[in-house]
């Protein structure tokens, strides 16, 4: 059996962007992350991490003509559909809703208690991608 890596987090959402630059700077505007490392050339980012608390999301440009390239699409290529999004815990949903909203976050399920526990809401990023930000925090639930 295969055992977790001893870290901080051991699952980390990966993302293509068409400017990936200007995603880098919209994400930490908008949702708050964090720069952790970018590695570019020019217009293409090869690679960047962006933190949020004790998690991270990996992103880098969409090109289509690398290996993993060629195995994703965007959300504007398929209608606007996604196969996976990713959960974001947050101190304060409404707070955290508010800034996303101000910096253009397509809001596609409205803030709401939920009912597990929790108030959270769905929204696009810049580029189509579906998040899900609430305070629900599935660690500490009984």
């Amino acid at each position: 059996m295969s055992a977790p890596a001893d870290t901080r987090a051991t699952i980390i959402p990966c993302l293509r962007y068409r400017d990936a630059h200007a995603a880098i700077d919209w994400l930490c505007r908008a949702f708050g992350f964090q720069r952790h490392a970018v590695y570019a050339r020019d217009a293409l980012v090869l690679h960047a991490q962006l933190s949020y608390g004790n998690g991270m999301v990996m992103l880098g440009s969409a090109d289509g003509i690398s290996d993993w390239g060629k195995l994703i699409v965007q959300p504007g290529e398929i209608g606007g559909r996604e196969t996976q999004s990713a959960c974001v815990v947050v101190a304060d949903a409404d707070a955290h809703h508010a800034r996303a909203v101000a910096a253009g976050a397509e809001v596609v399920i409205p803030l709401a208690d939920q009912g597990y526990g929790g108030r959270g809401y769905a929204c696009r990023d810049l580029e189509g991608h579906l998040w899900w930000f609430g305070d629900y925090d599935p660690w500490r639930q009984p």
